[in-house]
C-alpha cells in the first residue's frame, strides 16, 4: 500500500477510512439499502449534505466496492484538506471539488524530508 494511503489513526486531527475494514457497517447497510430500494439517479455517496460538519463529512465514503481489477476500493466522500496559510480544515467534495482538490494537490510539494511544503 502507498504509504500515503495508510491510515493515520495515531496522528491528530481527522482521520478518514481509506480501506473497507475502516467504513463504517452502519453507513455501509444505509447506502446498500438506499440502492436496493431507491431509483437514485446518483451514488448514494454523491448526495452532498450542507448541514453537516467537517467531522461527520470526513467518515462518509463515496465507493466502498471492488473494482473492474477485483480490487476492493474505498474512495473518501469528501477529502479533508488543512487550507494555508492558518490550516483551517476544509472538507471538499470528490464531484463537486474535483478541481480544487486538484489544485490542491498540484501545489503541494515535499521537502527532502518527507514534509510536506505549500507554496
Amino acid at each position: 500500500m502507498n504509504e500515503d494511503a495508510k491510515p493515520g489513526y495515531d496522528e491528530p486531527g481527522i482521520n478518514q477510512p481509506m480501506t473497507p475494514e475502516e467504513v463504517d457497517p452502519q453507513q455501509k447497510r444505509e447506502q446498500k439499502q438506499r440502492l436496493e430500494t431507491e431509483n437514485l439517479a446518483s451514488n448514494p455517496g454523491d448526495r452532498i449534505d450542507p448541514n453537516q460538519s467537517v467531522e461527520e463529512k470526513a467518515k462518509q465514503v463515496a465507493v466502498d466496492a471492488p473494482d473492474i481489477t477485483g480490487d476492493h476500493i474505498t474512495v473518501p466522500e469528501y477529502f479533508v484538506f488543512d487550507m494555508p496559510p492558518d490550516g483551517e480544515e476544509k472538507a471538499l467534495h470528490h464531484v463537486k471539488d474535483a478541481e480544487e482538490i486538484s489544485d490542491l494537490i498540484r501545489e503541494a510539494r515535499v521537502d527532502e524530508e518527507g514534509n510536506r511544503i505549500w507554496r
